[in-house]
């Protein structure tokens, strides 16, 4: 699915017009009892055999005259997730469907993540019957079949090899929303980043021609509105540099350009809504390649914000390409400036996977994303921009270093690091995301996928919807 997808006649949620549909009823242990009530002797039984009894993530079939319905056990009857029906839509035929009980409500994105598949690349991939959810909440439908089909280009883009999903690909990716939308479509590569985004070009340099390093820029939306910019790491592949990774370390990395994903998907939906926004994207695309002409361990770099950067660890790069990406988005004096990053394994050691580390300027910003995440179920973690361990990131003999050697709070000296390079009185809010789940939940399969992309969508459409 795609976010042209969300008005399409086979969209998985359809207005309910009183079409031909199965049953679905959502019960808890507390509503459990008054629908027994309502079966009668062969449909208990039916749900004896199953075992069910209304516990969270439990379904059955019951045969009803020739047809049947579906029941599931759910937390909280009154007061859905986004994924009590997720489970269902991965487990139950394909068909229409429609919950007797009452509408689903935000239970509709999982019902649309939930049939998610990355068969790209297996022979064996079959095509499987859909299945419709109905609703008379018609209102809601187009929203959150578009953010739904933002999670799934996340994952889309994440679950992409590198070789398949370089920084080419991530720029045709802008291109296809720009033409989509009508945005503004401007891309700075190769050594002509040199001059202008002297770091992003460092840490790109020693890629392949076919994966130059490149800085893309989106533009769209009233000039007249608040400006809004969103900034994502593209690192499409992260050796390490000659800093190079463990073969472990390097496994996953072609999730590296997870941020650069949320980006582009948030900027998508943005322009799909509408917000009346200035929109901004940023996507600095490089692979973090070895060659003779890789970056080094004690080279200087100066940036685009003419800060000199010492580094001292070049597996410290996503912090480098976002500095410049950041430095061009302060120029423009917006209202917001977002960033996602797959920027340090701290944040994992932390929060484990499921918890992005969010940080904001302000208190009111890092208040609406906490509660934009928890009313779209994702959540967020707010970790502190301490003023005191600023001092970690000074060098001897630059402005700077991007990584300091006492493995101490790493993820908020990463972002510490990030600050340096958003103009002072703006407000920012930065995202430590994982971009991959590592065990599959309902609505949720193991891949990639997005961690703090609908809280920040939370927030932008509460704020310029």
């Amino acid at each position: 699915m795609n976010l042209n997808d969300m008005t399409d006649k086979n969209a998985l949620i359809q207005p309910d017009r009183g079409q031909q549909a199965i049953a679905l009823h959502l019960v808890d242990k507390t509503t459990l009892p008054d629908f027994l009530k309502g079966l009668n002797g062969g449909q208990r039984a039916a749900l004896a055999a199953q075992k069910f009894e209304g516990g969270a993530g439990e379904h059955a079939i019951v045969p009803d005259g020739e047809g049947w319905f579906a029941v599931a056990g759910v937390a909280d009857a009154a007061q859905l997730s986004s994924w009590c029906m997720a489970r269902l839509a991965e487990v139950l035929p394909g068909g229409t469907y429609r919950r007797v009980e009452g509408e689903p409500g935000r239970a509709m994105h999982g019902w649309v993540t939930g049939q998610y598949r990355f068969d790209r690349y297996r022979k064996d991939a079959k095509e499987t019957e859909p299945r419709v959810l109905l609703t008379r909440d018609v209102a809601r439908i187009e929203p959150a079949l578009a953010e739904a089909a933002a999670v799934l280009m996340v994952r889309d883009l994440v679950n992409t090899p590198a070789e398949d999903m370089g920084p080419l690909q991530l720029e045709a990716e802008a291109r296809a929303l720009a033409k989509r939308h009508g945005a503004e479509l401007h891309v700075v590569s190769g050594d002509a980043l040199e001059r202008d985004y002297p770091m992003v070009h460092a840490v790109g340099r020693a890629a392949a021609r076919s994966h130059a390093p490149r800085l893309i820029e989106l533009e769209w939306g009233d000039p007249a509105h608040p400006r809004v910019a969103i900034v994502g790491k593209g690192v499409c592949f992260d050796s390490g540099g000659l800093d190079i990774k463990p073969s472990s370390a390097m496994a996953l990395m072609k999730k590296d350009m997870g941020g650069a994903a949320h980006a582009l998907a948030l900027a998508g939906l943005v322009m799909a809504m509408g917000l009346k926004v200035r929109l901004h994207l940023l996507v600095p695309a490089v692979e973090n390649a070895i060659s003779g002409n890789a970056f080094r361990p004690g080279d200087i770099l100066r940036a685009r914000s003419g800060l000199s950067v010492e580094i001292t660890n070049t597996d410290a790069e996503g912090r480098l390409v976002l500095g410049d990406a950041l430095t061009r988005a302060s120029e423009a004096k917006p209202d917001l400036v977002l960033d996602f990053a797959t920027l340090t394994g701290a944040a994992r050691v932390a929060l484990g996977p499921d918890l992005p580390a969010m940080f904001a300027r302000t208190e009111a910003t890092a208040a609406e994303l906490l509660q934009a995440g928890l009313d779209r179920d994702d959540p967020c973690w707010r970790l502190p921009l301490f003023e005191g361990y600023r001092e970690y990131l000074k060098s001897d003999v630059a402005d700077l270093q991007n990584a300091p050697a006492n493995g101490f709070a790493g993820a908020s000296v990463a972002a510490l690091f990030l600050d340096r390079f958003v103009a002072e009185g703006l407000d920012w809010a930065h995202f430590d995301t994982f971009a991959w789940r590592p065990v599959a939940k309902p609505g949720r399969p193991k891949g990639g996928d997005a961690l703090g992309l609908r809280a920040a969508w939370g927030l932008l459409r509460a704020r310029y919807g």
